[in-house]
């Protein structure tokens, strides 16, 4: 029997995993607020503001109704601006029935409350069984996988049960799905790896060249770390796709929206008109501003993403905070984790 899977909603990224989703002979409907939008998806078959020049799977079918999108549905896949995950999971509330399988692609916190994803959802969506909330992440630029390049992600769940049956949804082959127990790690890696990829593009933009970046990479892989850890994550999941994977991908990559972004601070654009030209949404800038937060409040030090607050927020040159950065005083490359001596990070 066909299964039938909605997305929500039709930016890049929704739209390539829709694709995903077409190519396994799956019945996807696409949900987007823009009745012009849908009709062209529906009609054209092309999404031609976020991807152009692809023809879109006539398995893909459009709509502006929210509960057309997800009543009997399989399985939903949130793929929603973090900003806007709690508004859009409270639309879905009363159309969603409890044994719908929730899958979320959002790399971000709640703003206000700092929260993940998998947290949002399941306080917005009571009916469902958290423990069959699951989370794709992974290094995947949605310009390589709507044209079927080689990807591989991983999917993390509560439960194995959830985490394989998101697994047989997408998994094919060009798009090769791990799963991994780690739900915490996967939803803080595909977060923070954003706010590198800010400072690897602002460091390109400043030509600061490769070693430059190296470091960032390293050291910024460490923050994610420390901060991933001391809020229960697992630090071998940084080592996997969710974590240096996605950094890698995500900071050396002109497809990164982060890196873009960073590259245009790095050659002296504000902040408001960097983000004016981009279009769409940099997840990095808020990012940075939930991860200091979060940063004070588990007592954690994570000197780039304090300098890149500080350009972004307090009006700090991407200069000066370079030269911050490569003043500090002297430490250890390796780092105890919470006092456990099994247990080291960068």
């Amino acid at each position: 029997m066909t299964k039938h899977v909605s997305v929500l909603v039709a930016g890049s990224w929704g739209t390539a995993l829709a694709s995903v989703l077409a190519a396994n002979d799956l019945d996807v409907t696409i949900w987007t607020r823009n009745a012009g939008q849908a009709e062209e998806i529906n009609t054209l078959h092309t999404n031609s503001r976020y991807l152009q020049d692809i023809a879109l799977s006539p398995r893909i079918r459009a709509t502006t109704s929210i509960r057309e999108a997800v009543e009997n549905k399989d399985a939903v896949v949130f793929v929603v601006p973090s900003a806007g995950m709690r508004e859009v999971a409270s639309q879905v509330r009363e159309f969603l029935s409890p044994d719908t399988l929730v899958i979320h692609a959002t790399k971000g916190f709640e703003s206000l409350t700092l929260k993940r994803m998998t947290t949002v959802l399941a306080e917005e969506l009571p009916q469902c069984d958290p423990g069959r909330i699951v989370v794709l992440s992974g290094p995947s630029h949605a310009e390589e996988v709507i044209r079927e390049c080689p990807t591989t992600v991983v999917v993390a769940s509560p439960t194995i049960e959830a985490a394989e049956a998101a697994q047989d949804l997408f998994i094919n082959s060009y798009f090769r799905v791990y799963t991994n127990p780690d739900v915490t790690g996967v939803e803080v890696g595909g977060a923070l790896k954003n706010i590198i990829a800010l400072g690897a593009g602002l460091s390109d933009g400043l030509r600061f060249g490769d070693n430059a970046k190296a470091a960032l990479l390293t050291r910024g892989l460490a923050e994610i770390a420390r901060l991933g850890a001391e809020m229960g994550a697992n630090p071998m999941t940084f080592a996997g796709l969710a974590g240096i994977g996605d950094l890698v991908v995500t900071c050396t990559s002109t497809h990164s929206r982060n890196w873009k972004a960073g590259y245009l601070l790095g050659q002296g654009e504000p902040l408001d008109q960097v983000l004016d030209k981009m279009g769409m949404v940099v997840e990095g800038v808020k990012t940075t501003k939930s991860a200091y937060a979060l940063a004070q409040e588990y007592g954690v030090t994570m000197p780039i993403t304090s300098e890149l607050h500080h350009v972004l927020f307090e009006g700090k040159t991407p200069r000066a905070a370079v030269e911050d950065l490569m003043g500090r005083g002297r430490t250890h490359e390796i780092e105890e984790v919470a006092n456990q001596t099994d247990k080291w990070i960068l």
